[in-house]
């Protein structure tokens, strides 16, 4: 997992309420092993045609959004299953932070898990973003999770936005040093290793290489 400090970035509006996890990633698409590979999945039923074409009604296939590193959204954001699959084909879609009005606990956390940010905000700071957006696509949103803030310029008589955000100081401090769960494990290998070789040998033990 790589660090994460800063993004700024254009976003990608997908102006929905309840956006659950089957949305995100349908279930005909989970049946693969790997971790990677799911971007091209993500959002699927809204993001294809019955042929198999892209939607160009959908904000992910606009060419003004393309390459948008932080998605914007409303309220209950991955709600829905418990499924991993979701938080992994949005960063393989190559989002790196979720601006929405707030998260479902488990899709957050998910997220937290494999470096994607989620900020939840205001409705009311959610939605004039929506607006900044609607009003130049190009118009650069930076999410600063050192600060934890959120800042955007303004566009023509919109004002622009300069908010600050709330996050777990755990999840916080593992988005920043890049740590991922085998990554806080193997800070403490040390005394797993002087554990293990004190430990009882009729005990089960984890061989070593």
């Amino acid at each position: 997992m790589e660090p994460v400090t800063t993004i700024t970035s254009r976003a990608c509006p997908i102006d929905l309420n309840d956006v659950d996890t089957d949305l995100i990633i349908p279930k005909q698409y989970l049946k693969r092993v790997e971790r990677t590979g799911f971007g091209p999945f993500a959002f699927a039923e809204r993001r294809y045609l019955d042929d198999g074409s892209p939607d160009p009604s959908w904000p992910m296939n606009r060419p003004e959004h393309a390459g948008a590193q932080i998605l914007l959204s409303g309220r209950n954001f991955g709600c829905g299953s418990s499924r991993e699959h979701a938080p992994w084909a949005l960063e393989d879609a190559g989002f790196r932070a979720i601006i929405a009005e707030s998260f479902a606990d488990i899709f957050r956390t998910n997220c937290g898990k494999i470096g994607v940010v989620c900020v939840a905000l205001p409705p009311d700071v959610v939605r004039h973003l929506f607006d900044l957006v609607a009003a130049d696509p190009d118009v650069e949103v930076t999410v600063d999770l050192e600060a934890q803030r959120v800042s955007a310029p303004p566009v023509g008589e919109l004002e622009g936005v300069d908010v600050t955000f709330e996050i777990d100081a755990h999840t916080r401090h593992c988005l920043l040093n890049g740590l991922d769960d085998i990554a806080l494990t193997l800070q403490h290998e040390d005394d797993i290793t002087a554990y293990e070789a004190a430990r009882e040998t009729f005990r089960p033990r984890v061989p070593t290489p």
